[in-house]
């Protein structure tokens, strides 16, 4: 019972470390401590209602579609293949990038290519389609043209670099880690 306990406060230490820090403004500066709380719950409460939804589609995701399926086309030899099918998954995408985590994890334990789930990952947080239609009707197609192809080359060389520069000791802590649900 006490090493449950010991483990459950290693794993919370941040949160319990700011909750305390949270308590502390509050006592010291009640206004202040008090907004500090109104906003996380306000943000608790965003969450709560973004990631049952994700967590529905990657149960879907992960009981629908097997892992051969997902290897052919976002795994190791994939190719274009892949990297586009990250690029439409992570721009279609709906919520913020918190719940895109849950997403790659999945993707890891399904065998994406791990520069396929970067691009995932950042086309999540910078290509959202609604967005680039919002660009194009305020800063004109150009800009946004221009922006999008910045943005997918950036994307992609970032993903490959960081793959790249990632030791085969890392690269299996991360798929282990995905596996386990860590």
């Amino acid at each position: 019972m006490k090493e449950k306990m010991i483990k459950f406060i290693k794993r919370y230490r941040i949160f319990f470390l700011l909750l305390i820090i949270n308590t502390a403004v509050l006592v010291i500066f009640p206004n202040l401590g008090k907004k500090a709380f109104q906003l996380t719950g306000s943000n608790l409460l965003e969450m709560l209602s973004v990631l049952p939804p994700i967590f529905i589609l990657l149960g879907l995701l992960d009981v629908w579609i097997k892992r051969e399926t997902m290897i052919k086309y976002m795994g190791d030899n994939s190719g274009i293949i892949g990297v586009l099918l990250a690029f439409l998954l992570g721009s279609a995408a709906a919520g913020p990038l918190y719940a895109a985590f849950p997403v790659a994890g999945v993707l890891l334990k399904k065998g994406s290519k791990l520069s396929n789930v970067f691009i995932m990952l950042g086309a999540w947080s910078t290509k959202k389609i609604p967005l680039i239609l919002f660009e194009a009707s305020a800063l004109g197609l150009k800009f946004m043209l221009l922006r999008l192809v910045m943005d997918l080359v950036g994307i992609a060389v970032i993903a490959y670099i960081t793959e790249k520069a990632l030791s085969t000791n890392d690269k299996k802590e991360i798929y282990q880690k995905a596996l386990k649900g860590n």
